[in-house]
């Protein structure tokens, strides 16, 4: 039988879930611009989608990622003949990142991470401070 889940557990499966989330984002603001061949190799926004994770044992929720999927519009085509990616019809393909979207993304999986750093904190303090009761 699993033991149940502890305040530390939730908090970091949590921060887990933000960092590939993190990770997600960086990605895609460093494929912003990128520009391909054809449509079908032109970079397209990834997006962790996340499941909560219930735990009878202890009552808590939790977060896990699910899996990762593309998202966001398809690249744009654009004539650039000159280019040396084009294809036989002079187009390439920019993928279609929102930088402004993403950058908004960063801030707030920032914001959570730090949120769950500051409840492991807490935990830890109530832990230490109850431990020193006892003396």
């Amino acid at each position: 039988m699993a033991q149940p889940l502890t305040i530390f557990d939730v908090a970091g499966r949590a921060m887990s879930a933000q960092l590939v989330r993190m990770n997600t984002t960086a990605s895609n603001l460093a494929n912003a611009g990128g520009v391909a061949g054809s449509e079908a190799a032109a970079y397209r926004s990834m997006k962790p989608v996340f499941q909560t994770s219930y735990d009878k044992a202890s009552g808590l929720a939790t977060v896990d990622v699910k899996q990762v999927v593309t998202a966001g519009p398809a690249p744009t085509k654009r004539y650039d003949p000159n280019h040396p990616m084009a294809d036989a019809n002079g187009d390439v393909f920019e993928s279609a990142v929102d930088e402004s979207r993403e950058m908004v993304d960063m801030l707030e999986t920032a914001r959570a991470y730090k949120n769950n750093v500051e409840v492991l904190q807490t935990a830890k303090s109530l832990i230490l401070d109850t431990l020193r009761l006892g003396k």
